[in-house]
């Protein structure tokens, strides 16, 4: 009852307080410069999964490679991505042409195939994918690693002793078992990545924060604006909170209340569970 209370005397106070100027807030809420930044948000969002999602998998395999050489290429890659705040990776990525003017790709000791100007090939618009989606895979990767790893390794043996090759046991008996381990943490990477989008509009990308920023930089009205874009991140991550429950569902058919727990105290001891920072 407590509790009940303490949360009632809230909502009032917010619904009284003269400062939040709801009448703006309504009047702002389907502006079509807000609705163009959710949109954005959204589109930003899931290329930037996609992108975490195929590349976690890739340096997932690499990391458990019995090559030295391709599993320290991935550790270092997770090392150094998990290691740079994400907002950091955003400016590097928007201000790469002062790096690399030029960008040049060809076969070593065959001259350049393929050069262009940095900014004509790397605009802010992929600059943003390439900083979320890059380090969204450094997460996705241990990630799909813990998956991988919890499954247990007579899997492996019986298939590899059928002549099975490592690729197809990976693609076909490994990661189908490993998907009720992935599934949970990677529906909390879709939510976080969602609210990690806001930090681009320290370069001026206009998803929706950026938009909101625009109209309280005209009009001053910065504590309704700020509320506006709080409402609907707070839809849009309901939206992904409700679609995170019915997949793990369609994955956890047939799983107990038990191998549930033992699977998420597997994933949390091989490192799934992280506090994400800008």
């Amino acid at each position: 009852m407590l509790v009940l209370a303490l949360v009632l005397l809230t909502i009032r106070s917010m619904v009284d307080n003269p400062n939040f100027e709801w009448h703006l807030v309504g009047q702002y809420l389907f502006d079509s410069r807000i609705l163009n930044g959710v949109v954005v948000t959204i589109r930003l969002t899931a290329l930037s999964m996609l992108i975490g999602i195929v590349l976690g998998i890739v340096l997932a395999v690499m990391r458990l490679s019995p090559n030295s050489l391709v599993s320290g290429a991935a550790w270092f890659y997770i090392w150094f991505f998990r290691g740079t705040p994400l907002l950091v990776q955003i400016l590097f990525w928007n201000f790469i042409s002062a790096l690399y003017p030029k960008i040049v790709l060809g076969i070593p000791f065959g001259g350049p195939s393929f050069h262009g100007n940095a900014n004509s090939l790397i605009p802010t618009s992929v600059a943003v994918v390439l900083a979320l989606g890059l380090n969204e895979a450094a997460y996705m990767a241990e990630i799909v690693r813990a998956g991988i790893i919890s499954v247990p390794e007579g899997q492996t043996e019986a298939a590899q002793s059928l002549g099975m090759r490592r690729l197809p046991i990976m693609r076909l008996i490994v990661l189908p078992q490993a998907m009720r381990v992935i599934i949970p943490p990677t529906g909390n990477e879709a939510i976080s990545m969602l609210k990690n989008t806001s930090l681009v509009s320290v370069v001026a990308y206009s998803e929706l924060l950026y938009s909101v920023q625009l109209i309280y930089a005209a009009n001053f009205r910065q504590i309704p604006l700020l509320m506006v874009a709080v409402i609907w991140y707070l839809v849009m991550t309901s939206v992904l909170y409700v679609g995170q429950y019915f997949i793990e569902r369609r994955f956890g058919r047939g799983f107990t209340r038990a191998e549930r727990a033992t699977l998420r105290s597997r994933w949390l001891a091989f490192g799934g569970g992280h506090e994400r920072g800008i």
